[in-house]
């Protein structure tokens, strides 16, 4: 090569090096800015006590029961009705129906017949055009038969369907032995506490007719040759058949009144109840036992102005509902723990000084004051261990779990040696860690709130329609474990082996991982991602190289990343969807783990979508559901449905989504800003 061209070749590589650097430059300063602009807005958000928590924005049903839970009570003056009525009325979708996450492609049946029933009982006549379109769309997807257990019940107590048709749940349940499978510590936290209050009403059956009379328009060839029966599942010489035998044999003992020392597991439950009640008066940090909770007591005498009674009404006066729209909504739970946790860790991220930081200063002790150091359910299983867990919510000790724990453990983990508050850091780890380690379930992985509650025999009951009615372990919680203990040096510890392989089990053979709690294979893989880099795992082993090729196949052409909740039912769906902040975060996140300049091209486009689709005030829109409340697929087996029989369901109005979606309104903001602040360090090492 002549000296003339090698000169010209280099001027060319100089060129384009240059061109690359002030690339980088312009990138990073967009990152620079994006990120001072998302800080901002969370200083302008944070709440006086130093907490940060968004809105928990879930679906209609939450507003229809309550409206049905103050008939049921007697509150139907209440000042709240209005507001609710409102925004079951925003909600209703074009085609008549209720969906249970946005944009969802089908209504949800027992949505629509809930807020149907909730708009007649205050006065919404049949015919007027809200109604008329609902009850098309229910007549025209099954009508009332397709309606789960927890709809049948709310029917039941206003006359609307025959009790004796509802799963039969006998209170003695209280009295079952901890060997034995139906005791009620080896049912979810959620499906515990919401199953001991429904075995009251179940058994007292109380009536209290709607004022509009009864609905017998849902019911257009008479209720006499309507079908109440419960679905027969299962072969014909099957588990789920014998227990449905089993529940008609509970039903018919209760109509001779064979019930013995029902009264007595009646004072239990109502004990039980009684004693479970969280500090701010709802029970459980969740909609569910809470509803079920005042109903059962008010049926057993308690009266509204009785302490319980008025301190468990009063709850929704506080921190549980927030207006839009012109309409009032309930939240359905609360994440102020959970959100705090994850600002830190973002500020953090972004190369924030708790020393230089007040905001940060003050959250960071709100934390340490949340650390449970009370009794909880979870002690059944684990006795003898000291108490140090975090809950999701601010009130609920009752139940604290391990995936706050865990995110806990990370945050105070980069915090420990910093000299602010060192001592109180420090006590709260040793605390949190013995209580995370003695909650490792015996397949290595961790679950939420209890251990080894995974009796899959507990799914084939009647009542078990709704979703998950156990607490197994999840790859996105055992992740969050994995990465603080990666943290704190335990990379060779017998659990973390232990932990890891059960990662490594679970894989996806297209290389994702299942999201528990988000949605959902973009999270999951988010998770374990961070968690395997924190564990000096070689991040260019052939599992991780898949793990990030599924990864980067799903990104859209916007540069962002999306998954619709439709994932947790049709396989196909894994990973596809509208691009979100929050969800973007999620991936970018897990390429980053990589850290492989392979992966450059992508993180750049990712980074480039969060930076472009920033609002001016700091933060983004995100109307989708990225979050999961007890979702799922049963112990042992996954969900591969073929495209006929998803069809089938859909054509119904089935749920798309087994278990309960959620719209956390602060994911929009702190995980994006994770993203941006670890991006920012991987996009320097070029200048």
């Amino acid at each position: 090569m002549s000296t003339t061209i090698k000169m010209a070749a280099g001027v060319r590589d100089t060129a384009r090096t240059m061109e690359r650097s002030v690339a980088v430059v312009s990138h990073q300063q967009g990152v620079d800015t994006a990120i001072d602009a998302a800080i901002g807005w969370l200083k302008s958000n944070q709440e006086p006590e130093g907490f940060w928590v968004g809105m928990l924005e879930s679906n209609a049903c939450i507003e229809a029961e309550w409206l049905l839970a103050f008939h049921f009570l007697g509150l139907r003056d209440d000042p709240k009705v209005p507001g609710l009525i409102e925004g079951i009325l925003n909600r209703q979708r074009d085609d008549g129906a209720w969906e249970v996450y946005y944009d969802a492609p089908f209504g949800d049946i027992n949505a629509t017949v809930e807020c149907y029933v909730a708009l007649r009982a205050y006065g919404y006549d049949k015919d007027s055009p809200a109604l008329a379109k609902a009850r098309a769309w229910i007549l025209g997807h099954g009508g009332l038969s397709g309606i789960r257990v927890f709809t049948r019940y709310w029917l039941a107590l206003f006359g609307e369907w025959p009790w004796h048709r509802t799963p039969n749940l006998p209170p003695a349940v209280i009295f079952n032995p901890k060997w034995f499978p139906f005791n009620i510590y080896n049912f979810s936290s959620w499906a515990r506490a919401t199953l001991l209050p429904l075995a009251i009403l179940s058994a007292r059956r109380p009536v209290k007719p709607l004022p509009c009379g009864p609905l017998d328009e849902l019911y257009p060839g008479g209720r006499d040759r309507f079908d109440f029966s419960l679905p027969k599942k299962g072969r014909v010489f099957s588990l789920e058949r014998l227990l449905l035998i089993s529940d008609r044999l509970l039903h018919g003992f209760h109509s001779i009144g064979l019930t013995p020392a029902r009264e007595k597991a009646i004072r239990c439950i109502i004990d039980w109840i009684v004693v479970h009640q969280d500090e701010d008066g709802a029970w459980g940090g969740i909609q569910p036992p809470w509803i079920y909770s005042l109903m059962a007591l008010h049926e057993e005498g308690y009266a509204l102005d009785h302490p319980v009674i008025a301190k468990g009404l009063d709850a929704l006066n506080q921190h549980w509902q927030y207006e839009r729209d012109g309409a009032l909504h309930i939240q359905a739970s609360e994440s102020p723990v959970w959100d705090t946790l994850l600002v830190l860790l973002a500020l953090l991220d972004c190369g924030m000084d708790v020393h230089q930081n007040p905001s940060m200063q003050r959250a960071l002790r709100w934390i340490l004051d949340m650390q449970i150091d009370a009794s909880g359910d979870w002690q059944v299983k684990v006795p003898h261990v000291e108490p140090g867990g975090w809950a999701f919510e601010r009130a609920n000790t009752w139940y604290p779990d391990v995936d706050d724990t865990g995110v806990a453990l990370v945050v105070l983990a980069r915090l420990r040696n910093g000299g602010f508050e060192e001592k109180r850091i420090a006590n709260a780890l040793r605390r949190a860690k013995n209580w995370v380690s003695a909650m490792q379930c015996k397949n290595g992985g961790w679950a939420a709130f209890d251990k080894d509650n995974d009796k899959p025999i507990l799914t084939k009951i009647p009542f078990c329609d709704f979703g998950e009615a156990l607490d197994p372990p999840s790859v996105d919680v055992t992740a969050h474990v994995l990465e603080a203990y990666g943290l704190l040096g335990m990379r060779d510890d017998e659990a973390v082996c232990r932990a890891l392989a059960y990662v490594k089990s679970e894989q996806e053979s297209d290389g994702s991982w299942f999201g528990r709690w988000g949605v959902n294979h973009i999270y999951g893989t988010g998770a374990a991602l961070p968690a395997l880099a924190a564990l000096g795992e070689d991040m260019n082993a052939e599992y991780v190289r898949r793990a990030a090729d599924w990864m980067i196949a799903h990104q859209n052409d916007d540069g962002g990343w999306g998954e619709s909740c439709a994932s947790y039912m049709d396989p196909a769906m894994r990973g596809r969807g509208d691009s979100t902040a929050s969800q973007t975060g999620w991936a970018l996140m897990a390429l980053l783990a990589i850290g492989s300049p392979d992966h450059r091209g992508s993180i750049e486009k990712g980074v480039g979508f969060l930076v472009a689709t920033q609002r001016d005030d700091g933060t983004w829109d995100e109307p989708q559901f990225t979050g999961t409340g007890f979702p799922g697929y049963g112990v042992g087996e996954r969900i591969e449905l073929d495209d006929d029989s998803l069809g089938g369901r859909l054509g119904q109005g089935a749920e798309l989504a087994r278990g309960f979606m959620i719209n956390y309104n602060m994911y929009r903001h702190y995980f994006p800003l994770m993203a941006l602040g670890r991006a920012r360090s991987y996009l320097n090492r070029d200048i």
